[in-house]
């Protein structure tokens, strides 16, 4: 497993189809015009849910957010993109890295956020399963 925090920042977003594009509004900003980290939080975790979803066909829960790192304000306006990639699977977990990208309205594109999300792969009986070989 590579450590995101030793890669170098690149400049554009990865070559992969993002897992959720999303505008930054109004109701999402604070007093001051950014846009709050919870929110830009919530879309990675949507956006990681879906593919870790996907991986283990089922469904999925968050068990954990390491690494996680606020590059550059989100302004209301932006669209923001999540580029989610599966860096490990485990017996019932899926670990996923995921950078946000914003496009300004001036059609420049800054990462943003980046982390690393932790799903477990959720049974009928609510409880951890394991993740099906691919």
């Amino acid at each position: 497993m590579t450590d995101p925090k030793t890669q170098p920042v690149s400049e554009s977003p990865p070559a992969i189809e993002p897992s959720l594009r999303a505008i930054a509004m109004p109701a999402d900003a604070n007093p001051n015009g950014d846009i709050f980290g919870g929110w830009i939080l919530s879309q990675m975790d949507l956006g990681g849910g879906n593919v870790a979803s996907l991986r283990a066909r089922g469904r999925v829960a968050t068990v954990a957010v390491t690494a996680m790192i606020f590059h550059a304000p989100v302004f209301v306006g932006d669209e923001v993109s999540c580029y989610a990639r599966i860096i490990k699977v485990g017996r019932t977990s899926i670990t996923v890295h995921i950078e946000s990208w914003a496009r300004r309205r001036d059609l420049q594109r800054v990462k943003v956020t980046e982390g690393t999300f932790t799903y477990v792969a959720i049974g009928p009986d609510r409880r951890p399963q394991p993740v099906q070989p691919e």
